[in-house]
């Protein structure tokens, strides 16, 4: 297999990885520091969505620096075939997620006009916008390691 960029055990590939977890803590972060987000099916899924991603990334992550560590490859077509299956599931839960709840922002709090409690406003869009974030080095991620497997 061919080393591309972002592919595991790169330091671009650590950083994919990195990215995805940061963006992913900042986006249940913000969310869970509102009083009232377990109201909503759409906000309390893109929470689950999010530690899920928080933790598919953080292993993948290890395993990298594990792999940069140690001067490993991990190219091998099962454990990339693996990589391939969890990013797309992760990817297609982290974009549900993040489209529903940014649904109901738009529904509740921009046509409804809904949205008298300011702060927690803010915070939701933090939350959805983090999410998308995390969503686009996920796509970027998984498209990278089909591309490896691909070339396999």
């Amino acid at each position: 297999m061919k080393d591309f960029p972002g592919t595991p055990g790169t330091l671009t590939g650590f950083v994919l990885r990195i990215s995805q977890c940061i963006f992913a803590i900042g986006s249940i972060a913000s969310m869970a520091t509102t009083a009232s987000f377990f109201k909503y099916t759409a906000f309390c899924y893109l929470v689950a969505s999010m530690c899920l991603q928080v933790t598919w990334s953080l292993v993948l992550a290890l395993l990298d620096a594990y792999a940069l560590v140690k001067k490993k490859v991990l190219h091998n077509t099962a454990s990339v075939s693996l990589f391939v299956v969890g990013d797309w599931i992760t990817a297609t839960l982290s974009l549900g997620a993040a489209s529903a709840s940014a649904g109901i922002l738009v529904l509740y709090f921009s046509d409804l006009g809904n949205c008298s409690f300011e702060q927690a406003c803010l915070k939701y869009q933090i939350s959805v916008t983090l999410a998308f974030l995390s969503w686009i080095s996920i796509l970027i991620s998984s498209l990278i390691m089909l591309w490896l497997l691909a070339a396999a």
